[in-house]
């Protein structure tokens, strides 16, 4: 069984037992996170679409890690005016494993 769920302006295809990266959530390791926005559930041939969320339908998922991903460095250059920038950034994240699919 699989589902379709909406975390932190994306969309996430996830099924019963995956590990997903989403968005940084506020949760702690170790703790439990519901999500109700549930835009499509499914398993083989039977697909339910919701419009826009599936009614009654959550997924129940795990915190597994809070950390950081890769440092991204932005550097602004033009040329003969001595005009140099250096930036990093790493954007944080969830790691999340799914528990429950209920519809």
């Amino acid at each position: 069984m699989y589902a379709i769920i909406k975390t932190g302006g994306k969309q996430y295809k996830v099924a019963e037992g995956s590990e997903v990266i989403i968005e940084k959530l506020d949760a702690e390791e170790g703790s439990s996170v519901t999500f109700e926005e549930v835009l499509a559930v499914g398993e083989g041939e039977e697909i339910k679409f919701g419009r826009p969320l599936v009614a009654g339908a959550k997924v129940t998922a795990s915190v597994v890690k809070n950390g950081k991903g890769p440092k991204l460095r932005i550097f602004k250059y033009k040329h003969k005016t001595n005009y140099r920038r250096r930036q990093g950034h790493r954007q944080p994240f969830t790691k999340v494993k799914i528990e429950k699919i209920e519809a």
